[in-house]
């Protein structure tokens, strides 16, 4: 089961990462980096089913050769390391260079009275869009999965605080639909994850990577249910202290049936994570049988 299924939580317990945070404060995370190259990575390579999934992946999805998939599988879960790491460093204060593509888009759609949608993946590390792309004039909404350990959810709050982001989390009497409704109906943003489902969720299938893959129905449900903007968010590592954010509108025709709209919508985003993965291959961060 653990090969087919997504937990939804980051690994470790509190005390786990509270020592982490206290020792960002004071050692350079290249240092930290190279600790977990060398003594982490390779013992997850070999011994953690995520070794598995990624050489299927950059094998069976991506076409690479088998040393390329070995090469590609070891920098995935360097880089997923590296992108955990810097979570956790901005929680303990430090500061990464970060610039964005497509603002213009952004502030055009701030500037408007209606909300609109951000819609994420888990490659890269979009958790930087939370504390680097922020909103003046709209409050900004992060939809978060409630399984998520309550040490990472009470850092987001501490960094959420400082730029107008605050979260609603998934719920299983569907009370968070009222939350993303009113928000939507202030003009805020709301912003989803958008390629992982729960099980039992509702669902659309569309082509990934040369072969169908299911998407949750929510996110752009919600978007054609009020007919908003929708931007796909990408934050990307560009170097030991960089990233780069990509913000992509998402247009779809609204004159169409709404589960047309649904579909076309989802193939849009989809279309634009495929770009992102086949830009950045090794930022693809999905440890399970995403096509199971």
């Amino acid at each position: 089961m653990a090969d087919r299924q997504w937990i939804g939580t980051t690994f470790g317990n509190g005390w786990m990462h509270k020592m982490l945070i206290r020792i960002l404060r004071f050692v350079d995370v290249r240092f930290i980096y190279v600790v977990s190259d060398i003594f982490v990575v390779p013992f997850c390579v070999f011994f953690n089913h995520s070794g598995k999934i990624a050489y299927s992946f950059y094998r069976h999805r991506l076409h690479d050769n088998v040393l390329k998939s070995c090469w590609r599988t070891y920098r995935n879960h360097c880089l997923f390391s590296q992108v955990v790491i810097d979570k956790f460093a901005m929680y303990a204060g430090k500061k990464f260079d970060v610039t964005i593509s497509g603002t213009d888009y952004f502030k055009r759609l701030e500037a408007l009275d209606d909300g609109f949608i951000q819609l994420s993946s888990h490659i890269g590390n979009y958790e930087i869009a939370g504390y680097s792309l922020n909103s003046t004039k709209k409050g900004i909404h992060a939809i978060v999965y409630p399984s998520e350990k309550e040490s990472v959810m009470n850092n987001r709050n501490s960094m959420f605080i400082r730029t107008n982001v605050s979260m609603i989390a998934l719920n299983e009497d569907m009370s968070h639909l009222f939350e993303i409704d009113e928000a939507l109906c202030r003009g805020d943003i709301i912003s989803f994850p958008s390629d992982r489902h729960i099980e039992g969720a509702r669902c659309v299938t569309v082509s990934f990577l040369g072969e169908d893959a299911k998407f949750p129905q929510g996110p752009f449900s919600v978007a054609t249910m009020r007919g908003v903007e929708v931007l796909a968010v990408n934050v990307m590592k560009e170097g030991l202290k960089k990233y780069k954010i990509y913000l992509t509108p998402l247009h779809y025709n609204r004159e169409e049936p709404r589960k047309v709209q649904i579909q076309e919508l989802c193939k849009k985003y989809v279309d634009e994570l495929e770009h992102m993965i086949r830009k950045y291959p090794t930022q693809w961060f999905n440890f399970y049988d995403f096509w199971a």
